[in-house]
């Protein structure tokens, strides 16, 4: 009985870290780095921060977050498809993208191009869910 608890117990981890890992695995050319997590006094929310660094041409597909996302650009310029419209930002530029909009980001830089991605989203909820 009790070998069987911990294999059970063992293969929730697994399956655990499996899930995070696939949620942000990380695409060619883009890197993210987690900035910040913090609980918010709004029941059920929380805010991230996350930098995520583009190669040239990098391309991050549609996708949506459980809460708002301000994206703000550190350097480059990120072409942004924001329900199928395009929003071309430079440095010192930012976007609001509200909760669950499908959008994209693309590098079109010759050079690297990075943002600040804050999120305020539900806790408990993948970060980002990828769409068609």
């Amino acid at each position: 009985m009790k070998t069987t608890v911990i294999t059970i117990a063992a293969a929730i981890v697994v399956a655990t870290g499996l899930a995070l890992h696939t949620t942000h695995a990380q695409q060619a050319g883009i890197k993210r780095s987690d900035v910040v997590r913090q609980d918010l006094n709004l029941a059920g929310h929380e805010a991230i921060q996350v930098r995520v660094d583009f190669a040239p041409g990098a391309a991050f597909g549609n996708h949506t977050h459980p809460g708002t996302e301000i994206a703000y650009v550190l350097e480059g310029s990120l072409e942004y498809q924001l329900e199928g419209k395009p929003v071309t930002l430079k440095a010192g530029e930012a976007l609001f993208i509200p909760a669950g909009a499908v959008h994209s980001a693309r590098n079109v830089s010759a050079s690297n191009a990075s943002e600040l991605a804050t999120y305020v989203v539900e806790k408990g909820k993948q970060l980002v869910v990828l769409t068609k």
